[in-house]
């Protein structure tokens, strides 16, 4: 069984070394462990500090691309190396290398497709007291999204087996890690969790200026993925509360019509009508978005299989 530890990596020569170095060299169950070093475009020499680490693997980005896009060039690359598994680190050091073994036994014992390793949120100082709030509600409404039980939705510190890997399709240009929990949620992938503790760090994080943007962002990604996979729950939902909303502004109508002659509050009339107009435009979406849904997992469907064939046909040839 053979594991990669995939980096991605954005001017990160002051770190890499010392993340590398922490990595563990052997795990029960394992037989060959390799890096991979993803580069997304860095201006310092994070690639050289990779070459002379001695990593296994390096794949170079010659534009930034962002770390949604990244992990997943790191995710088809891990894949094309005969990954049996895929670990996900960062290079700042922000993760220890110790708790990888503990990562990865249940993929080992065949018990999980992913593995999340979940921060203590509130021990992590370097965090303030309103980016642990705002951690704790995001993680609660990836849970509520997804239908998991993952309390760090955030954390980027994860292992997948090859089937996990092969089935994940990220399509957001921001971040992997909420669309991921979401898509593995329901796609019918086990997810088990592990408790970890993390070291400092101190320097700002490179995904996002400030809070109110990567709010914005994430709520987002979450609404879209959401309603890649459940859009008929989605519509029906809001379809309904329209169609509600409508319903009971036009009975204040009838009320007012029926007890004083039918005068005023036509402005009613109108309101209502037009919020049930909107909520079964709702409903009509609904029904159409949920027919592409439909498609779009048969085309996911043919996609895994053409995937497999691919790895099946580079092994024959390895």
């Amino acid at each position: 069984m053979k594991l990669i530890i995939q980096i991605p990596c954005l001017n990160e020569e002051e770190s890499l070394a010392k993340t590398l170095k922490d990595l563990p060299v052997a795990i029960d169950g394992v037989d060959t462990i390799e890096t991979l070093v993803i580069d997304d475009g860095s201006t310092d020499r994070t690639s050289e500090v990779a070459e002379n680490c001695g990593v296994n693997h390096i794949v170079r980005l010659t534009k930034q691309k962002g770390l949604a896009k990244v992990f997943h060039t790191g995710l088809d690359a891990a894949l094309k190396k005969g990954a049996d598994i895929i670990v996900n680190t960062d290079a700042d050091g922000q993760y220890k290398g110790e708790d990888i073994p503990r990562l990865v036994e249940p993929i080992v014992q065949r018990r999980a497709d992913i593995v999340i390793g979940n921060r203590d949120i509130e021990s992590v100082r370097q965090f303030s007291w309103l980016k642990k709030r705002l951690q704790r509600l995001g993680s609660w409404v990836v849970r509520f999204l997804s239908g998991t039980t993952v309390s760090d939705a955030t954390t980027g510190f994860r292992a997948y087996n090859k089937e996990a890997a092969l089935r994940l399709n990220i399509i957001s240009d921001y971040t992997y890690t909420l669309e991921s929990i979401i898509q593995a949620g329901n796609k019918a992938l086990a997810i088990e969790n592990i408790t970890i503790h993390t070291n400092d760090v101190h320097r700002p994080s490179r995904l996002f200026r400030s809070i109110p943007e990567y709010i914005k962002r994430s709520m987002v990604t979450m609404l879209r993925v959401f309603a890649m996979f459940n859009p008929l729950r989605l519509f029906l939902t809001l379809g309904g509360l329209f169609l509600f909303i409508g319903f009971l502004i036009g009975c204040r109508f009838l009320y007012y019509y029926l007890l004083f002659d039918g005068t005023g509050k036509i402005q009613s009339l109108i309101l209502a009508a037009v919020l049930m107009i909107i909520g079964f435009q709702l409903l009509i979406i609904g029904l159409v978005s949920d027919l592409i849904s439909a498609n779009r997992r048969l085309i996911e469907d043919a996609l895994l299989r053409t995937r497999k064939i691919e790895l099946s046909l580079k092994n024959k040839k390895d």
